[in-house]
């Protein structure tokens, strides 16, 4: 190590090398010595709190300006196994500046630092990803043989499968041949010990995701808002589910996730954004995004937030309503805005329109007349009430329904061939025509074709 006047840009600790090997029972001695005060790291599953441990700080090197530590476990135990650092405090902008030694406690009845003889431990596999079978051992030494049950054996060849006694059997890019039951196998003093994993296969299909809501959401102030974002996707996918909404930084929201696994086809994922009391501030965008690896989609709507009901009604057209008899159908509209929605009811001269004729059908606001006929012509009277409110208001229009001309001699009338009257004597001729609006009559005297010989 560096002499006691030198400056340490990392700690330094007693041990040389990346690997130090104590027995089981025996007691693990670390000294971390630094230029300013230093913290350890241990494994996870070493706890601070184990009162096999403990950590005294005291002032060390030349005049004692440099800060030392000795960190000492008693009764060390195969679990114990793992990564040991003395490391400065840095910032997350600053490189971390750390010495780490990887301890291994030896323990011939335990060469597995973990077990799972039993229940085997779930490993999360993506196709092409890293893998790690994490079947650390307690010696360097030992020799651990990976297998994919029933029988086949799986040879480490430096490239697919790489064997580090630190870490496991690393996988650099997971294929399907390693979907399925492992286990990792090492024979000491001739009994044989196993541990199991079973590796779970992640995709990222998404299929769908849905809001509870529609597009446009109108709210009165004081109402509690909650939208349920649904996620559909396939068995082996997980998401994540966020939201963005206008109250986010204020925390107005309050969230709830679930997953139904009841689909034998796919996962259902739920997210559920409670606003209470909404005000003006929760008005906007509300949206949830869905991730999954490198799949990302997302869905919106819009809240509007009103201070209170209201109803505002307009004709749509401010020139006369004219409908013609005989057409298929005509609408009867007005311009509305309100909220909530009001109960509609269209008056014809004053009583119910959709009961006084099965031709006339209400659609939202406006009154569809269909095969129009001339008795169709009248006052038209639009009535909207909130009842929770008691506010309602009316708007009539009147609506004239135009006749096309109609002659009726040409009902009765024996063309082609004309009434033959005497020369030279009167006669009168009449014309009964009907339409709305009153017609314009018009005579014209045409000649009679030359193949009448009895006419001139």
């Amino acid at each position: 190590g560096s002499n006691s006047g030198s400056k340490l840009k990392v700690p330094e600790l007693n041990i040389n090398g990346t690997q130090h090997v104590v027995q089981a029972g025996q007691t693990l001695n670390l000294t971390c010595r630094g230029e300013m005060v230093h913290s350890w790291s241990l494994p996870e599953t070493l706890s601070k709190d184990s009162k096999r441990l403990k950590v005294i700080k005291y002032a060390c090197g030349r005049n004692g300006k440099q800060s030392c530590s000795s960190l000492t476990l008693s009764r060390t135990q195969a679990s114990d196994t793992g990564n040991y650092s003395c490391k400065y405090p840095t910032s997350p902008a600053k490189k971390k500046k750390e010495s780490t030694v990887y301890v291994f406690i030896n323990d011939t009845g335990n060469p597995f630092v973990e077990m799972h003889s039993d229940i085997p431990k779930i490993i999360h596999m993506t196709v092409g990803r890293e893998m790690i079978i994490p079947c650390r051992v307690t010696s360097p030494n030992i020799a651990v043989t990976l297998k994919k049950i029933p029988r086949e054996t799986l040879i480490p060849d430096g490239k697919t499968i790489i064997w580090d006694s630190m870490k496991g059997f690393r996988i650099p890019k997971a294929t399907y041949k390693f979907i399925g039951l492992l286990s990792c196998e090492t024979t000491i003093g001739g009994h044989t010990y196993s541990t199991k994993y079973l590796t779970h296969r992640e995709t990222n299909t998404i299929f769908d995701v849905q809001l509870s809501t529609p597009r446009l959401v109108k709210m009165l102030k004081g109402d509690s808002l909650a939208i349920n974002c649904t996620v559909t996707a396939a068995w082996n996918t997980r998401v994540q589910m966020t939201w963005t909404y206008p109250g986010e930084t204020r925390r107005r929201g309050s969230v709830t996730q679930r997953i139904d696994q009841k689909n034998t086809e796919a996962n259902i994922f739920y997210s559920i954004l409670v606003v209470d009391k909404v005000r003006d501030i929760d008005k906007g965008q509300y949206t949830c995004h869905v991730k999954s690896g490198p799949s990302i989609k997302a869905v919106n709507t819009t809240v509007i937030v009103y201070d209170k009901m209201f109803i505002n009604l307009k004709r749509r057209r401010k020139t006369a309503l004219e409908a013609v008899a005989g057409r298929k159908s005509y609408r009867l509209s007005m311009k509305v805005k309100a909220f909530p929605s009001p109960e509609v009811i269209w008056l014809k001269d004053g009583l119910p329109a959709a009961e006084k004729c099965a031709r006339y059908i209400v659609k939202d606001y406006s009154l569809i007349i269909k095969d129009v006929a001339e008795e169709d012509a009248g006052n038209y009277t639009i009535i909207l009430s909130i009842r929770q409110s008691n506010l309602s208001k009316n708007l009539t229009v009147s609506l004239t329904v135009n006749v096309k001309p109609q002659i009726y001699e040409n009902a009765v009338s024996s063309f082609p061939d004309p009434n033959l009257y005497l020369l030279n004597s009167k006669q009168v001729l009449t014309c009964t025509v009907y339409g709305i609006p009153q017609p314009k009559i018009t005579w014209m005297w045409y000649p009679c074709k030359q193949n009448h010989y009895k006419t001139r």
